[in-house]
């Protein structure tokens, strides 16, 4: 639903309406707005008929409440009425205020958007390109009109409330994660219409692949309405992967609409698979100083981001130009109101937040029991849904593996470099023990078992594990830095040869690491996560950093899927799921277990005895061997490093 809702006479009626909700609400014959603007002198909103029309109707909002909240009816606007928002105030970057009424704003609370954020120059609030007098000057102030290059807010009713996903325990748990489009554009069984978008997830073939191979939980890279990051267009390129958000309760337009959302979310709950999240409250697309106009930056600059040097520049933790303000009562309302609205109006089961350090800070410092963590974990609504931290940023002492409360899970990267080194021929064999015991030393603590560990040897960020076997170096250039970007670390190793080769050694050791670090992957306490494509051979020719690469580079080539691996990891996780001793809620330590009367787990050395000492840790380090005591009837599993020449 998107275009006009509604027909209004050339003076809209206006009425004060009320400061809550925050956003769009259909009431009686109207729409109340509730826009938080805490240091604006005047709040418009502005009505269109089209995402590209001119603008119709513009309607200052008459009432103002204590908390800096705008708000006021205008009769006659009902369901689909397309609209954005005019902020006045000071623009003094100096002193961290960006108002510019010239820019028009998407509702940060919109439940839908259409259109996409263009990359015009009148999108900046400073006259950007508008000549050298005033080049790229933030402080300097610009008149042009943005409407014509936003997207625009579309006014919708609440949804009804969806009914409870599968619930699957944590310790059941195998999570896929993917990217809508990429999972969906080359599938040949989807409809073209529907590749790209989550009308394609839905459809009976990725659902049926996801149900056949075993997967629990499909984790979707970000899918809340995103924009360019401004040095890609000139490059012709896109952002792909949708880490830079501008509106945090309304699917991105290219991915369908918030009824096709509901829809897939149903259809993969019937086959017991849960929808979870990936989230950004860390940053958003507006980035730095020099950054575009979009929405929070309109409303209150300082409200809504945390500023420094008096407010003109920002903190950066996230490494993409700017950083939430989480500790401000309105920002982390914007933040609780998406996750509360993604669980019951959207059916989501769970979250995993993007460097989820960054929310958690306070003051500036990782801080469990500060606002942002104590407010999801006092919320009933979040009480039930899984909840997963990116455990690190890049601010200061920004790696906090291990420190993220219970109930929440984390994602291992202990886990990743562990097993990544064993099987590159530059590890060793008790690193790779303390990760199939569940990384005890960081997660056993407060009581949390070892699913709080999400276990993972790739993601998105990185090389594939068809590449991580098949290059030694990253190979970027399609993203047009130089081969810059990306991590310069990747633990990998190509076998002898660099990228693509035909010769039959080298294929034969990357295919045995390959299986090697599945079968690590999924016989490790913690939770399994999957990246989409790894079980059927997918490669993005050693690019590290895809985020840019909306191509057949990142999206799964299922004509030419490896179906012998795929059978491979489809047996892998029926043998966990039929194995409790795989998916125990206690840490492995190696005591006697008085259930069993037995060790829980005896590691063995390369001539199968069992390792006692430090003497016997130091020998063999590139063999280890692993008898649980639960499954004492099954043969030992044995894990190999390659032997590597000097």
């Amino acid at each position: 639903m998107a275009g006009r809702g509604g027909s209004l006479s050339r003076r809209p009626t206006i009425t004060s309406g009320r400061p809550d909700p925050l956003g769009a609400s259909v009431v009686g014959g109207g729409t109340s707005f509730a826009v938080p603007a805490p240091y604006a002198t005047a709040v418009e909103v502005c009505l269109f008929d089209s995402v590209d029309g001119p603008e119709r109707a513009r309607v200052a909002l008459p009432a103002r409440d204590p908390r800096g909240i705008w708000h006021g009816q205008i009769a006659g606007v009902t369901e689909g009425q397309l609209y954005g928002l005019r902020v006045h105030g000071p623009y003094d970057p100096d002193l961290g205020h960006r108002h510019n009424p010239n820019k028009l704003l998407v509702d940060p609370w919109a439940r839908q958007v259409v259109g996409r954020v263009h990359p015009h120059d009148a999108t900046f609030g400073y006259p950007r390109g508008a000549g050298p007098a005033a080049a790229d000057d933030d402080r300097a102030f610009d008149d042009r009109d943005s409407a014509p290059h936003m997207p625009k807010a579309v006014v919708r009713k609440p949804f009804k409330p969806m009914p409870p996903g599968p619930r699957t325990p944590w310790a059941d748990t195998i999570l896929y994660e993917a990217h809508v489009k990429g999972l969906t554009m080359r599938h040949p069984e989807v409809p073209e219409a529907d590749r790209g978008t989550v009308r394609g997830l839905a459809h009976p073939a990725i659902v049926g692949h996801l149900r056949d191979l075993g997967i629990t939980a499909l984790e979707l890279l970000p899918v809340f309405a995103f924009a360019d990051e401004r040095h890609l267009p000139p490059l012709g390129l896109t952002n792909y992967w949708g880490y830079n958000p501008y509106a945090f309760r309304a699917l991105d337009p290219r991915y369908g609409t918030p009824e096709d959302f509901r829809a897939m979310v149903a259809a993969l709950h019937d086959a017991g698979i849960e929808v979870l999240l990936d989230v950004v409250y860390n940053h958003t697309a507006e980035s730095d100083e020099q950054g575009q106009t979009l929405g929070l930056r309109g409303l209150g600059n300082r409200c809504f981001y945390r500023t420094r040097e008096a407010g003109r520049l920002y903190w950066n933790d996230s490494g993409c130009g700017n950083t939430l303000r989480i500790e401000h009562p309105l920002c982390l309302r914007l933040v609780m109101d998406s996750l509360r609205f993604w669980v019951t109006e959207m059916g989501v089961d769970g979250f995993r937040f993007d460097l989820a350090v960054t929310p958690a800070r306070h003051n500036g410092r990782f801080d469990p029991t500060g606002p942002f963590l104590s407010a999801v974990a006092q919320d009933p609504v979040l009480a039930d849904v899984k909840l997963i931290a990116e455990p690190w940023d890049l601010g200061t002492d920004g790696h906090r593996t291990g420190q993220f409360p219970a109930p929440w899970a984390e994602w291992n990267d202990h886990f990743r470099d562990a097993t990544r080194s064993f099987f590159a021929g530059t590890g060793d064999a008790g690193a790779l023990a303390s990760a199939l015991a569940g990384t005890s030393h960081l997660f056993d603590r407060n009581g949390r078992p070892p699913q709080a560990s999400i276990n993972f040897v790739t993601a998105h960020d990185g090389f594939t594990l068809r590449d991580l076997v098949s290059y030694d170096d990253k190979h970027n250039e399609a993203n047009a830095e130089g081969n810059r970007d990306g991590t310069t670390s990747n633990l990998s190793w190509n076998g002898g040869v660099e990228g693509e080769t035909t010769d039959p050694a080298v294929l034969a050791n990357r295919e045995a690491r390959r299986r090697a670090l599945l079968t690590a992957l999924l016989t490790a306490l913690g939770v399994p996560m999957i990246v989409a494509g790894d079980e059927i051979g997918h490669t993005q020719r050693g690019n590290n950093n895809a985020y840019c690469q909306d191509t057949p580079l990142t999206w799964l080539d299922w004509e030419h899927a490896d179906t012998d691996l795929l059978a491979f990891v489809r047996d892998l996780i029926a043998r966990r799921k039929a194995t409790p001793a795989l998916r125990r809620d206690r840490f492995l330590t190696g005591a006697l277990d008085p259930r069993t009367g037995r060790p829980d787990v005896i590691w063995l050395d390369g001539s199968g005895q069992p390792r006692r000492d430090s003497a016997d840790w130091a020998r063999d380090r590139g063999v280890l061997g692993m008898v649980l005591g639960e499954a004492a009837d099954l043969p030992p599993l044995w894990f190999r490093a390659p032997e590597r020449d000097a």
